[in-house]
């Protein structure tokens, strides 16, 4: 485990990324940090058009990143005719950033419906309500939605529409960034290398 208030060095970080990403999560969150899953989420129309906006991603492990939305977003369509990402985890605190670019593809049906469960029955009245990222006439035509689902639905579970569901980020590259004083910022850069193992470089800041 690295020691934010040590340089990041390339002999005290974890030859794997994925353990060092949850080495760093964990410090966050047991830190106290407000939704430390919470990660600037960045996509590009297949014209080169950027957008960007906060996500949870709700799984993070050697399988790859994971966050929900609506499949008929702006993001959903975007990763679908354009399936490469990239991820930013900010945890100020700790001077701490991590940079992940990969490819994106959709969850299985039943990870999504895993998930869509687990919420609380207002937000999966509200995901099932809203025709995201669309323009709407007022907030009050999203209340009126959300009444009239939860009385069709009363005593039943609130239905997956099926244009809700996970993304799974696969990691291509990792940066892992910490500050230090007079702008000389630690940044250490892992990408692949034959062996199914990764090589570490260290950045400029």
């Amino acid at each position: 485990m690295t020691d934010p208030s040590q340089p990041l060095r390339e002999e005290d970080v974890d030859a794997d990324p994925v353990r060092q990403f949850t080495s760093w999560f964990e410090q966050a969150r047991s830190a106290g940090i407000s939704q430390p899953e919470a990660a600037a989420l960045a996509t590009a129309s297949t014209d080169g058009t950027p957008s960007v906006r906060m996500v949870l991603v709700k799984q993070a492990n050697e399988s790859g990143f994971v966050f929900f939305t609506n499949y008929e977003s702006r993001k959903g369509g975007e990763l679908t005719t354009n399936p490469h990402a990239a991820l930013l985890f900010h945890w100020e605190p700790f001077g701490r950033q991590v940079r992940i670019e990969g490819r994106v593809a959709r969850t299985e049906r039943e990870e999504s419906e895993a998930y869509a469960r687990s919420r609380p029955r207002g937000s999966q009245l509200s995901a099932l309500a809203s025709p995201q990222s669309r323009a709407v006439e007022s907030r009050e035509f999203l209340e009126r939605r959300v009444a009239e689902l939860d009385e069709r639905h009363a005593g039943d579970e609130v239905p997956l529409p099926d244009h809700w569901g996970g993304f799974r980020l696969t990691p291509e590259t990792f940066e892992f960034w910490q500050h230090r004083d007079n702008r000389l910022h630690d940044r250490l850069r892992y990408t692949p290398s034959p062996g199914a193992s990764w090589r570490i470089e260290r950045l400029a800041p």
